[in-house]
C-alpha cells in the first residue's frame, strides 16, 4: 500500500474518533450511535441492479458532503438531531476508510479509491 493510501485511512480513524467524540460530547444516546452506525449501508442497495449503480450511490452515501450539509442545517436550526446525524454520519465513513472500504469504481464493488477489497486485497494499513 502507498503512502497517500495510508494517510487516508489514518485519516478516516481521525475522522471516525473526532465525530464520535462530538457525538457523546453532545450528550447523545449512545443506544442510537449502536443502533444508526451502519445504518448509511443502505446506499449500496444500488448494487441489487448492477455495479455503476451501485457506485453512484454508495459513493453518494459515503463522502463527506452530505453530513457537511447536514452539520450547516444544524448550525442554522440548533436542532441535535441534525448533530448526531452528522457525527453518525462521519464516523460511519471515517471507519469504512480507516478500515480500507474506499468509494468505489464502477467495474465492481471491490474496487475502490484505497485499493482493491476483499480476501486477497492484501493492504494492510502498517505493512511495509
Amino acid at each position: 500500500m502507498n503512502l497517500p493510501i495510508k494517510f487516508q485511512r489514518i485519516e478516516g480513524a481521525a475522522i471516525f474518533s473526532a465525530a464520535t467524540f462530538m457525538y457523546f460530547d453532545s450528550g447523545l444516546s449512545w443506544i442510537w450511535y449502536v443502533l444508526l452506525l451502519f445504518a448509511f449501508d443502505i446506499f449500496m442497495l444500488g448494487y441489487l441492479i448492477n455495479d455503476k449503480l451501485g457506485a453512484y450511490f454508495y459513493n453518494l452515501g459515503h463522502t463527506y458532503l452530505i453530513p457537511s450539509i447536514i452539520v450547516i442545517l444544524y448550525l442554522l436550526a440548533n436542532n441535535k438531531i441534525l448533530l448526531g446525524l452528522a457525527c453518525l454520519w462521519f464516523a460511519h465513513i471515517g471507519l469504512d476508510r480507516a478500515l480500507g472500504y474506499g468509494l468505489k469504481l464502477t467495474t465492481s464493488f471491490q474496487d475502490t479509491h484505497l485499493g482493491k477489497i476483499g480476501k486477497n486485497r492484501g493492504n494492510k494499513l502498517f505493512k511495509y
